[in-house]
């Protein structure tokens, strides 16, 4: 931890400091300027409270030098982590799409679903069985029959499933129901409770960016899942709040290469809930894929039209195929398959 001193700090002041920092079992080191004192306290800065310094008489400033994610920190693992699903890699040199609608809604829909699928040559296939909506009137997912549908359709193609927890009372069902893969949705990145609670469990994990998170925030939260023993976590940017109303949300693609930077983990992209018009997802992905992205979160309906859910967002299944062929000639200018 650095710690500035004011410009009028008393040699008080400053023993104050070093006294609070022996106290925790650290060492200090105190540079004298022509204009400021820095101290640096030397040790496990965990061991102090950074908020305490900053309130302290004659401190102008305290920050951080160590980052307080540890077992998501690329430094921890400098090689590239490679999430498994099922046999299914998602990180190293193939790139993952996977598709499917924004929520279930009959039996016959969701095997048209896996069929087109499967067809396009995703390997795994998405679909929502629970929805946050915002409007408390708008379809909220079949639940637990929207999850019996998923599984009975994707078995017939053997496509690990991905779907989204929103509530830590249906972790249990989940896990019954043979979820292949648990997401985390934007509204709930910093839901502790629930982070804590997949934590726990041994499933891969996609945990969805939030509307106006920090990547630091961003990266905490992950760190709160892999503290309890789960690591498989996969990043899923899906496009940011910012003061523009043209399209639904910002494609952070700046993010990508930065989250890459900071984590050996898997780094995916939501084109569909970014852009919020279908015209707009092939566009989002190819650039995504060209980022550096292990993977893409791709919304199509058998019927558009007739969607229950976000229809302005999906792909017809040809025109999932046909991106399937663009990003494949993205992917091997970059080096990676799809």
């Amino acid at each position: 931890m650095i710690i500035v001193m004011q410009q009028n700090a008393t040699a008080a002041h400053i023993d104050g400091v070093i006294s609070e920092i022996r106290k925790a079992g650290l060492q200090e080191h105190v540079s004298r300027g022509a204009e400021l004192t820095i101290i640096g306290a030397i040790g496990d800065e965990n061991k102090l409270d950074l908020a305490h310094f900053e309130i302290m008489p004659g401190v102008e400033r305290a920050h951080r030098v160590a980052k307080q994610y540890k077992i998501v920190a690329r430094a921890t693992h400098p090689q590239g982590s490679v999430i498994r699903v099922r046999g299914i890699p998602i990180g190293g040199e193939q790139i993952q799409v996977i598709g499917g609608p924004c929520s279930v809604e009959t039996q016959a829909q969701m095997d048209e679903s896996a069929a087109a699928v499967a067809a396009a040559g995703c390997r795994m296939m998405r679909g929502g069985a629970f929805k946050p909506r915002t409007s408390p009137y708008a379809f909220q997912g079949l639940g637990v029959e929207g999850l019996e549908f998923f599984q009975r359709s994707a078995r017939q193609h053997n496509l690990p499933i991905v779907t989204e927890l929103m509530d830590v009372r249906m972790l249990d069902t989940f896990i019954e129901h043979e979820v292949d893969v648990i997401q985390i949705g934007a509204r709930n990145m910093q839901n502790f409770d629930l982070l804590k609670e997949v934590g726990r469990v041994n499933k891969p994990v996609i945990l969805k960016r939030g509307l106006s998170a920090t990547i630091s925030e961003w990266l905490m939260s992950a760190e709160y899942i892999a503290a309890g023993g789960n690591h498989n976590i996969i990043f899923c940017e899906r496009g940011i709040r910012t003061f523009e109303t043209a399209y639904r949300n910002v494609l952070d693609i700046t993010a990508i290469p930065v989250i890459k930077r900071e984590t050996h983990l898997p780094v995916i992209v939501d084109p569909s809930h970014a852009g919020g018009k279908a015209w707009m997802v092939p566009a989002l992905a190819q650039a995504a894929v060209a980022a550096g992205a292990d993977g893409l979160l791709i919304e199509m309906h058998p019927n558009p039209c007739e969607a229950w859910c976000d229809a302005d967002q999906a792909l017809t299944p040809a025109e999932l195929k046909q991106l399937m062929t663009t990003l494949g000639a993205i992917a091997q200018a970059v080096g990676r398959s799809i």
